[in-house]
């Protein structure tokens, strides 16, 4: 495995996943693993990388005002928790076990990213169990029976094998509570941020990190963040959804071919 091309498939795959708010933690993974990481290696490695783009992204997000402080701290309190679980507990597995769940869940995030979202328009629901954040003229409903046990569990998930969660965040709040889709990358980013640290440590704690891996691909990714974000703002987001969708699709399907050949 040569470092130079991990590090430049990194700052690719960083531009890439920045600019549509999804972290780029699966794709990172894979491409790890892929490249001949180990599976428990890449998890810790992936997580730093995610920490240094999402920290780059969300300092341009934030500039621009595409992030809502509320809904990052609602989702980001839960799934970042539940990532350091997820991370700690990582190593009761198997890497072959880690990579058909890597996998499965790849495939689950591409699927939900391809199809278009449904936007629909929400009043104010005033009983137990929902939040009614109002900010501007837009009106955001959390059903938090359904969104904290969602959130939580993508966390746990996320950080356990090492992708980030705005796959799943991202139609959650947009489908699940009305936010528009700008602000909802502007605030996965900040999220991603503090569910990237926390899965780090865990990860880190029981072994796996390797600083002259994780350094360079970590400086890659502050400038992929950067860069990612301010293209993210110019573009068309349900473009780069759908492409997004479809890389993760297709590392969802090597990554299967890569466990289930043992390698």
């Amino acid at each position: 495995m040569q470092i130079f091309w991990v590090v430049a498939i990194i700052s690719a795959l960083t531009v890439i996943m920045i600019m549509s708010g999804r972290g780029g933690g699966n794709s990172y993974v894979a491409a790890l693993v892929l490249l001949g990481v180990p599976m428990h290696t890449a998890p810790t490695t992936s997580q730093f990388i995610l920490l240094a783009g999402a920290l780059a992204g969300a300092l341009v997000f934030g500039k621009a005002r595409t992030m809502s402080r509320p809904l990052a701290i609602f989702f980001g309190g839960p799934n970042a928790s539940t990532a350091f679980a997820g991370g700690f507990m990582a190593h009761s597995f198997g890497g072959t076990q880690l990579k058909i769940i890597l996998s499965v869940l790849l495939f689950v995030a591409g699927i939900a990213m391809v199809f278009p979202e449904i936007q629909v328009d929400k009043t104010g629901v005033f009983r137990l169990g929902y939040w009614n954040i109002r900010a501007g003229d837009s009106l955001y409903v959390i059903n938090l029976w359904a969104a904290v046990p969602m959130t939580m569990a993508a966390g746990f998930l996320s950080g356990m094998v090492g992708i980030s969660g705005g796959s799943f965040l991202i139609p959650l709040m947009v489908v699940g509570c009305g936010v528009p889709v700008r602000t909802a990358v502007g605030t996965a980013t900040a999220i991603l941020m503090a569910t990237a640290l926390t899965g780090f440590v865990g990860n880190a704690l029981r072994g796996g990190f390797d600083p002259a891996l994780a350094l360079p691909c970590g400086a890659v990714a502050v400038l992929g963040g950067l860069i990612g974000s301010k293209i993210g703002l110019k573009t068309r987001p349900k473009s780069l959804k759908t492409i997004s969708g479809i890389l993760t699709i297709i590392a969802a399907i090597f990554m299967l071919a890569n466990a289930l050949s043992g390698k």
